[in-house]
């Protein structure tokens, strides 16, 4: 790697795949946004389940921060529901799709470009919520990062998060039949993992993760489960991701 860091190359990854097509790298159209002003909308922490409408409570005039949720297909949402948004991300091309809706809407959006692993640039107490689909995979320790989730929200706050929960790393990568790998899975520590078409990859056990939570100071109101969306554990029901809504209370 040089004097690159794996949270730079996985930055540099990330906006290769937005450049190729990547899903979770498309922008939302203007139609999409329009039906969002009017009331017609639903956003994903996970690939194929929308988030509960209840989960979010008012939007309108909170403060929301997008963490690591670039690519233009949450925050306009946020903002056609009248949140005022924040998108912090490290992939140039994922700030470029929402800077692009935003321009294209005629939003206001404070758009910044940093390392989730590192602090945060932000006060205490500075958002009610927060909106972090699946990325913790790409990090190696998720405890600081929630720590300081829980030390930018505002008392009552929303930490609206998705989990991988490790099952998409022990199965081959083909058909999904064969356990071929134990957990953790650690692309630095185990080098022979890497490949530079996936990135730096992470799995974090339940213990890091809803355990993270709770030491973090939050409490979880809810959760669900979701799948891939497509592949063998897909076909056979099995969840690779958890949702959670979970709530800053002191």
């Amino acid at each position: 790697m040089g004097m690159e860091s794996y949270q730079e190359v996985n930055a540099r990854t990330i906006s290769g795949w937005v450049d190729e097509g990547w899903q979770w790298g498309r922008p939302i159209d203007h139609e999409t946004y329009e039906k969002a002003k009017a009331g017609s909308w639903d956003m994903l922490l996970t690939p194929t389940r929308p988030v509960p409408h209840d989960w979010f409570g008012q939007l309108r005039g909170k403060s929301v921060l997008g963490l690591a949720s670039g690519g233009g297909q949450q925050m306009p949402v946020f903002s056609a529901l009248g949140a005022e948004c924040t998108l912090l991300d490290l992939s140039d091309r994922q700030l470029d799709g929402d800077r692009m809706v935003a321009q294209r809407e005629g939003y206001r959006i404070n758009i910044i470009k940093a390392d989730m692993t590192k602090p945060l640039p932000f006060a205490d107490e500075s958002f009610d919520l927060i909106f972090n689909p699946v990325s913790l995979c790409y990090v190696e320790k998720v405890e600081p990062i929630l720590a300081e989730c829980h030390r930018i929200l505002r008392r009552d706050g929303i930490l609206l998060i998705a989990f991988d929960n490790g099952l998409n790393f022990i199965t081959d990568e083909g058909d999904e039949e064969k356990i071929v790998r134990g957990l953790p899975f650690n692309t630095l520590t185990d080098p022979s993992l890497y490949r530079k078409e996936d990135g730096y990859q992470f799995s974090h056990s339940f213990s890091e993760q809803i355990g993270g939570l709770v030491r973090s100071g939050f409490v979880i109101r809810d959760v669900y489960e979701d799948t891939n969306g497509y592949g063998r554990l897909h076909e056979l029901g099995i969840s690779s991701f958890w949702a959670v809504k979970a709530v800053k209370t002191c």
